[in-house]
């Protein structure tokens, strides 16, 4: 244990969730943990601020024990608040967890522990997401805690670039029977959502959000590999542009140092949107 390397966890799921206390549990044996998680269930909310609304922060307790801060807001406030006025120190390392449920391929843009640990990134913090592909109520996150216990600190010494955060997940197995670690790209499967209509007791009509997970290839991706049994570990930067997409829009001769009025005024909209 390194009482100088301090850890900030945080999560979704909420600070009474049983995957954040699986984390904590496991990581002061690495190091100083701070808590900062949202005090209710923030699942998909991706990376949103809250704008509206006040922020509160109330002190938690576990077991009769303080455990941390629970903020009314989502995970990505919970960075940005512990970093500027809940902790009394910064920390060295962000730790985002443990979901309940996977997060991989395009769900890395709904969840809100990925985002607690991108917000980590963006504000040059080495961050960890760690989720167990398991949804269910009787989940075991025992394994999960320990590759979090194993991966944290590897990260703490060797760092991660700027900007850059890894997404951890872990099969839905005993720690005995996980075939291995493997190093792997984000994938392409995605939720195949549907929006189910049904009537309120006064025969108002809602929407509830249901689907299922299409799993996509390639099997070496992180979904393919999460699914054989693997945990994977994939680096992830929130900078989104398409790199190879730049050099072919340049081709189009869109580009102008005439300002746009007077591109458009000169070839016609027509032309313009060629």
């Amino acid at each position: 244990m390194n009482p100088n390397l301090r850890i900030l966890v945080s999560n979704d799921d909420g600070i009474d969730a049983p995957g954040i206390f699986a984390l904590v549990t496991a990581l002061r044996s690495v190091g100083h943990v701070d808590v900062v998680a949202p005090m209710t269930q923030q699942s998909a909310v991706g990376h949103a601020l809250t704008v509206a609304l006040p922020l509160r922060a109330i002190r938690r307790e576990r077991q009769g024990l303080p455990f941390g801060w629970g903020v009314s807001g989502t995970p990505a406030d919970c960075i940005k608040l512990g970093t500027q006025h809940l902790l009394d120190a910064q920390p060295d390392l962000v730790v985002s967890g443990i979901n309940h449920g996977r997060n991989t391929a395009v769900s890395l843009i709904y969840s809100g522990t990925v985002s607690a640990a991108t917000e980590a990134a963006v504000l040059g913090i080495p961050s960890i997401a760690i989720s167990l592909d398991d949804v269910s109520d009787e989940a075991d996150f025992s394994a999960a805690a320990l590759v979090a216990q194993w991966i944290t600190p590897i990260v703490a010494e060797r760092g991660l670039p700027r900007g850059v955060l890894l997404n951890v997940n872990v099969p839905r197995l005993p720690a005995s029977e996980i075939r291995g670690i493997r190093v792997a790209p984000q994938g392409e499967s995605y939720w195949n959502d549907i929006y189910e209509r049904r009537l309120d007791p006064m025969g108002r009509p809602y929407y509830w959000l249901s689907g299922e997970h299409v799993l996509v290839g390639p099997k070496e991706s992180d979904d393919g590999l999460l699914s054989d049994g693997y945990v994977t570990l994939t680096p992830v930067h929130y900078r989104l542009t398409e790199e190879p997409m730049l050099a072919t829009m340049r081709g189009w001769g869109i580009e102008s140092e005439n300002g746009l009025l007077g591109s458009l005024s000169a070839t016609g909209p027509a032309q313009a949107n060629r």
